[in-house]
């Protein structure tokens, strides 16, 4: 008997007995169940009167529901502005080693993260019950330089615009700190060392680089913002969920008027995904790379 015999034999006996996959019986379960579900929303779908197809695509580009949708917009973008800014300067007081900038940022946030934005908003809407008149001049009884009427300043979307901007920027500030948190400290020290100013430390060097812990879930604020818009409905703001109603309050197509406000909502919602994906992966460009040298 060969060597090569002798090695042929010896690599069989090692292998031992051939593995076989265990049988997936709860798998092939779980896709039958899935199956005759998706069958059934879909003949639901085509054959249930109740959708009203033809209404819902008489209404999708309706006056009214376009004039919604770019309301919801517009002030999906205005808050997420707001509430960025905010939450950038919120951020940097929590970080900061003045205790009165720390207890400020965190008494902020402890108050607008705490309470519900639907309360928010409804304060702010009835401010003119707590203050009828809005003035700019010296306090306790000094001569105003300006007045004016709450009612006429606080506007519903005035109102939509300071309740849902407050909140944001309250979460806006936790996740501009975790990702300021995230960045390395040697990098501020590096950057001092190198003659920079601090504000020229935080916007050259460590912003750029939270940028990428930042971003993603800046990305679902977004998003989650889009249809938190529609809280906005009850100041009586014409953005998306409000025109619908409007029209079926007329009409009393609800569940139509319904789809086409959730068509729509996907529709802008699947928009933002597509841009989010492609903002992370400008943020994150190298990243992957040094992660896996890592690994």
């Amino acid at each position: 008997m060969d060597s090569r015999t002798t090695a042929a034999r010896a690599d069989d006996i090692s292998a031992g007995p051939e593995i076989l996959p265990p049988r997936r019986v709860g798998r092939w379960f779980g896709v039958a169940v899935v199956g005759v579900v998706a069958a059934w929303i879909v003949y639901q779908l085509l054959v249930n009167p109740g959708f009203q197809w033809p209404v819902v695509g008489r209404y999708m580009l309706h006056r009214d529901v376009l004039a919604g949708v770019a309301m919801t917009i517009q002030l999906t973008a205005l808050v997420m502005v707001i509430g960025t800014l905010i939450g950038i300067v919120v951020a940097v007081m929590r970080l900061s080693a003045d205790p009165v900038l720390a207890f400020c940022s965190h008494a902020f946030v402890w108050f607008f993260r705490g309470t519900p934005v639907l309360v928010q908003l409804v304060f702010w809407y009835n401010l003119a019950s707590l203050f009828p008149e809005l003035s700019l001049g010296i306090p306790f009884g000094g001569p105003k330089f300006y007045e004016i009427s709450s009612t006429v300043a606080i506007s519903s979307f005035t109102a939509a615009l300071l309740g849902l901007g407050f909140n944001e920027g309250a979460y806006m500030a936790e996740i501009v700190r975790a990702g300021l948190l995230s960045v390395d400290a040697g990098q501020s020290e590096a950057s001092k060392a190198l003659g920079h100013k601090p504000f020229q430390t935080f916007r050259v060097v460590v912003l750029p680089q939270a940028m990428k812990a930042i971003v993603p879930p800046t990305g679902n604020q977004v998003i989650g913002m889009l249809k938190y818009t529609s809280i906005a409905s009850v100041v009586a703001l014409h953005e998306l969920m409000h025109s619908v109603e409007n029209i079926y309050s007329r009409t009393f197509e609800t569940i139509p008027l319904l789809i086409v406000a959730a068509l729509w909502y996907l529709i802008m919602v699947s928009v933002l995904s597509i841009v989010q994906f492609y903002i992370e992966k400008y943020y994150s460009r190298g990243w992957h790379h040094h992660a896996g040298a890592a690994a």
